[in-house]
């Protein structure tokens, strides 16, 4: 039982994390495999601490973001999060859909944050497509177990490296659009100019 704990609590730790770090997975596969933990104890344990971990995360991250994001791009993505939040089950769907896909879920968590969306409207869905992506991840790491050095390369593969690229690149595209131009105008721009 106490390692079903750990995978929570080192799920929800790297879940906690304000940049982009190692998935929840790759915790969940290194303690399974080296424990020799039921998958299913697993997933279930560190699904719910990785969601857990978004949902501080979510409460959190606008703390930070005031003191190192100016006024005006933290308006814009609250503007942003105004208009997200009424948009009902399309917003269930895209976190669903977001999660199944594997790059990371950290600019989606930092963007709801600081847009001071609800995050608890988040979870289901995120909860979902979690437990059906790490499932499918957790399997395959369980499998490729039979040799542990080729899970430790595979931390520094093309593939992490591309997502974990990815990930930084949508965070930053995601803070540096100016929002309430692009919706209420539907004029594109880039401001770069977001740091206090």
């Amino acid at each position: 039982m106490q390692y079903y704990l750990l995978v929570f609590f080192a799920s929800a730790l790297v879940d906690l994390v304000p940049f982009i770090g190692p998935p929840a997975w790759t915790v969940m596969v290194l303690l399974q495999v080296h424990y020799g933990l039921d998958i299913w104890g697993v997933l279930i344990a560190g699904v719910t601490g990785s969601t857990l971990g978004r949902y501080i995360y979510t409460r959190y991250i606008p703390l930070i973001s005031s003191r190192l994001i100016s006024k005006q791009k933290t308006e814009d993505i609250e503007f942003i999060g105004q208009k997200l939040s009424n948009k009902g089950w399309r917003v269930q769907l895209f976190v669903l859909l977001y999660t199944l896909v594997p790059i990371p879920s950290t600019p989606l968590f930092t963007a709801a944050g600081i847009a001071r969306i609800n995050a608890a409207y988040l979870l289901p869905a995120f909860f979902a497509g979690k437990f059906i992506s790490d499932m499918v991840l957790v399997f395959t790491g369980d499998y490729a177990a039979k040799n542990l050095s080729s899970i430790r390369q595979g931390l520094l593969s093309w593939q992490a490296l591309v997502g974990t690229a990815v990930g930084i690149a949508m965070l930053f595209f995601f803070l540096f659009i100016d929002w309430r131009l692009l919706i209420q105008q539907r004029h594109f721009r880039l401001r770069f100019k977001i740091w206090k």
